[in-house]
């Protein structure tokens, strides 16, 4: 990806976060309708409904979009970044298993044995 690409991308995605904020605005103003003591008015209940599924449906089409993109990234073709961070996680996680083990050794030795 260049960097206009990640430019545009981060924009779309920064939109997508306006918009996801704005349909918790909708569904909280729904909410209050809903809570009115009068009675809810079902025009506007259901102009913020229609509101809230449209924009559902536009994040979720941008956000496909974004990953697809995203998908069809391929970073250079030596680049070991990916099994390198692999590799450290995968030793991290080896690390957590032997202190664990160890643990549980050092706990095992506290009880006397049964024989």
């Amino acid at each position: 990806m260049d960097a206009q690409t990640q430019n545009t991308s981060l924009q779309r995605l920064q939109n997508v976060e306006r918009r996801v904020v704005r349909v918790l605005d909708i569904a909280g103003g729904v909410m209050e309708e809903l809570t009115n003591t009068s009675g809810p008015r079902r025009d506007l209940v259901k102009t913020l409904c229609g509101e809230f599924m449209q924009s559902i449906k536009d994040i979720q089409v941008t956000l496909r979009e974004e990953i697809k993109s995203a998908c069809e990234y391929r970073p250079f073709e030596k680049c070991d970044y990916n099994s390198r961070i692999a590799n450290e996680i995968c030793f991290h996680k080896l690390q957590y298993v032997l202190s664990q083990l160890d643990h549980l050794q050092i706990t095992v030795g506290r009880y006397p044995s049964s024989d």
